[in-house]
């Protein structure tokens, strides 16, 4: 795999693809809205509906199909969100996880110190933030608290994990053992994260409340290079499988003064979003910090032994860490597309790849006398993928509404149907149509689904 090549000068952002044209979609198709909409929305906080988590969850799917079951050195965990508090003391997240924040004295606003550089909200047009009457930086602490029980004492709280790789590492030492798994091997789990950032902002892209899929490898310190490289590789790999190009893909090393206080090396693999060039996932080099930290704050020993030399090591760990709410937007940007047709009409399409397309296939018989034998095509497919059934309005009005939303094929029952016992089946994305017989439909569906179109 070709890595990007990150001195090259970055390219701008599509100018036909807006953020409040993918934000609008989102609501009016039920990809993704504000939490608690009747009453306003509550800022940093997104539900997501009938096709965005069934989008997610196919990429949540992808990944783990990826990162844990093709390969037999990485397992799988579900850990709680909320975890001893110990656990973030050892991290450093109590001490360190925090955000430069400043005060403006006009409009009492909060703003991250290091993100001066937009517009005043207050006049937009007039001047920006680093013209305003700022307070001097402090740090605002990110963990999101909480109490537990029924004391509402210093014992009793307790902390909603800032990221999944918490408990990945107070879990090492039993899932090696029950896994019987030897190092070099990972642990990965999906879940949700939550901080308490200081200006949400971006739609989806930043947010108080999200979801990460991580995977911690464990090695020998002396291969952490080596690991390194590897897991890069893989990851670039995995976001190109998704459908993402060149032109809108690119690894950016860290500089020296970016590093985590744990973190010894770090790519991060960023895309080209309508608001520019932002990470969507990071490599990690952590060296021995995580074990060495957790080993001294619980009295544990959190070494393992070499069967061959009977060396005892701390292991290394390399981190991989993927933003999903992030990777979704991002699928979201890529896929978006208005296009004109012959006749001037204009199309909305978006070109997912089948692996996260949230309906694989939709039936449309031509006329709603067709319905009953083409509910009875709907009803077998959907028993192996999530197919559509619609018989409202005219079929090119159904094929738009299907582009709109990804589905890579439309299956049109009509009244020739009847006789030769074929449907004709739609691509999206060139809109051709093939006759194909209705025995030999799924395996047909199911080709076209495997090779990605």
């Amino acid at each position: 795999m070709k890595e990007m090549n990150e001195q090259s000068p970055p390219s701008q952002p599509d100018a036909s693809v807006r953020m409040e044209d993918i934000v609008s979609l989102c609501a009016r198709r039920g990809f993704i809205f504000p939490s608690g909409e009747i009453y306003g929305g509550i800022n940093g906080f997104w539900d997501y509906g009938p096709l965005g988590v069934e989008l997610k969850n196919n990429l949540k799917a992808f990944w783990w199909q990826r990162t844990v079951r093709d390969r037999d050195d990485v397992e799988g965990i579900d850990s709680a969100i909320i975890t001893h508090p110990r656990t973030w003391e050892a991290s450093g997240h109590v001490e360190h996880f925090s955000d430069p924040m400043v005060d403006c004295r006009t409009c009492k606003r909060r703003f991250r110190a290091d993100q001066l550089d937009n517009p005043c909200p207050e006049a937009p047009k007039k001047r920006r933030l680093t013209d305003c009457d700022l307070t001097e930086a402090r740090d605002f602490n990110l963990m999101m608290s909480t109490q537990i029980g029924a004391q509402a004492d210093a014992s009793a709280t307790a902390y909603l994990r800032a990221e999944t790789c918490g408990s990945i590492f107070t879990d090492f030492r039993r899932v090696r053992e029950v896994a019987r798994q030897k190092v070099p091997f990972g642990i990965a789990q999906i879940g949700k994260a939550f901080r308490n950032e200081i200006n949400p902002r971006n739609f989806i892209f930043r947010s108080r409340e999200f979801e990460q899929a991580e995977m911690e490898f464990f090695t020998h310190p002396s291969s952490s290079t080596e690991w390194f490289e590897h897991w890069q590789e893989q990851r670039l790999r995995f976001h190109h499988d998704l459908g993402f190009d060149d032109s809108n893909l690119r690894t950016r090393p860290h500089a020296e003064d970016e590093l985590a206080h744990y973190c010894s090396r770090a790519v991060d693999i960023e895309y080209l979003f309508p608001f520019g060039w932002q990470e969507i996932e990071g490599i990690h080099d952590r060296g021995t910090y995580d074990l060495k930290q957790h080993t001294e704050f619980s009295g544990k020993d959190l070494v393992v032994m070499d069967e061959e030399t009977k060396e005892r090591f701390t292991p290394a760990v390399i981190e991989t860490s993927v933003g999903m709410d992030r990777t979704t937007l991002a699928l979201l940007c890529a896929a978006y597309t208005e296009e004109t047709l012959e006749g001037g009409e204009t199309r909305t399409v978006l070109r997912l790849s089948s692996h996260v397309a949230p309906i694989k296939a939709a039936v449309l018989p031509l006329s709603k006398k067709l319905k009953e034998p083409a509910r009875k095509i709907a009803a077998d497919l959907r028993k192996r993928w999530n197919v559509f059934y619609d018989d409202a309005g005219n079929i090119g009005r159904r094929y738009r509404r299907m582009d709109e939303v990804g589905t890579p094929l439309c299956i049109t029952y009509d009244f020739d149907s009847e006789d030769d016992h074929q449907v004709t089946v739609r691509e999206r994305d060139g809109m051709t149509q093939e006759r194909i017989p209705l025995e030999g439909l799924a395996a047909y569906v199911q080709e076209r689904l495997e090779s990605g179109s």
